[in-house]
């Protein structure tokens, strides 16, 4: 099983509002943080983007930039340029000059995921990808964004249904590329996948979550010994295999009972408990609630306490 397919799986992205970003001559924006995802494709022209906490970025024309979660940052048609504090907007939006022809292009967008699980599967990911045109074809990229934006600006039957594809196909597209910028190596999934043994090891537990894994027998798969594995895994990964394992079992539980319709006796199993009791205790102790109290706060809409999983260390 795919891990990367799993995690998009249960972000399930939705709710995509995307529009055509331009700017002439100089000007600089700044935006608040939101916890939605965002995404933008330079189609003429460059500029300059600064997230907070980074260095800036030159982006120009083919360059990708995907925030799985959205820090505030500033945009600027050149370094120096003040900004004007902005709003997000899901129109059209011009910087700089109003008059004339643009200088720059830019598709930009957000879009929506399953808040149930929202800190687990982002702390998989890095903060930020950012694909050069320079160093990676982004003509697929490129088409799965302007289909994104066909979809948005359509009110046509099965609209949402397109949209949820194209966005996780969007997402998978972007976080498989192996030019995804200094960030996409971060400690976290994507620095898993890419190591061989490691990749052999998370695909093993993704496709049998419920197994009774011990570290040894994960270690086989790698084809290291224990101690060399769980270092390696920790430093790839950001924690350590069991722990891993038992973040991605309360991950899929809080997704089942959230959806609801299962048993107790039949997620324990499913997700590797003995019991519904020995997993019940589990849950309480990470959630911080019993699983029907979270079943019920979902209902309600809240989805309940989010799951401690820390971000990986850069």
């Amino acid at each position: 099983m795919d891990p990367l397919a799993t995690v998009i799986d249960l972000l399930r992205p939705h709710t995509a509002v995307s529009k055509p970003i331009t700017g002439r001559g100089d000007w600089g924006v700044r935006y608040a943080a939101h916890d939605m995802p965002g995404f933008a494709l330079v189609l003429d022209g460059g500029c300059w983007l600064a997230p907070d906490g980074h260095a800036p970025l030159r982006l120009v024309r083919g360059d990708f930039v995907l925030f799985p979660s959205t820090p505030a940052f500033e945009m600027v048609s050149r370094p120096g340029i003040a900004c004007v504090p902005t709003a997000p907007s899901d129109t059209a939006m011009r910087h700089g000059d109003a008059e004339g022809e643009p200088d720059f292009r830019m598709l930009g967008g957000t879009f929506g995921i399953e808040r149930v699980n929202a800190p687990v599967l982002l702390a998989l990911l890095p903060g930020m990808v950012h694909i050069r045109a320079a160093e990676s074809d982004t003509t697929r990229l490129a088409r799965i964004v302007g289909l994104i934006m066909e979809e948005c600006a359509d009110d046509r039957p099965g609209g949402g249904t397109i949209l949820t594809r194209l966005l996780e196909v969007m997402l998978v597209e972007a976080l498989r590329r192996e030019t995804i910028g200094e960030a996409g190596w971060q400690a976290g999934l994507l620095a898993g996948l890419r190591d061989p043994p490691l990749a052999r090891v998370l695909r093993a537990l993704h496709a049998d979550v419920g197994a009774g894994w011990t570290v040894g027998e994960l270690a086989r798969i790698a084809g290291l010994s224990r101690s060399a594995f769980a270092v390696r895994f920790t430093q790839r990964v950001g924690c350590a295999p069991m722990e891993y394992l038992a973040r991605w079992r309360m991950a899929l539980a809080k997704d089942a009972l959230h959806r609801g319709g299962v048993s107790l006796d039949r997620l324990a199993a499913e997700v590797g408990y003995e019991s519904a009791s020995a997993f019940s205790t589990a849950f309480r102790r990470r959630v911080g609630c019993a699983p029907g109290g979270f079943a019920r706060a979902a209902r309600r809409g809240h989805g309940g306490p989010p799951v401690a999983f820390a971000a990986p260390t850069p």
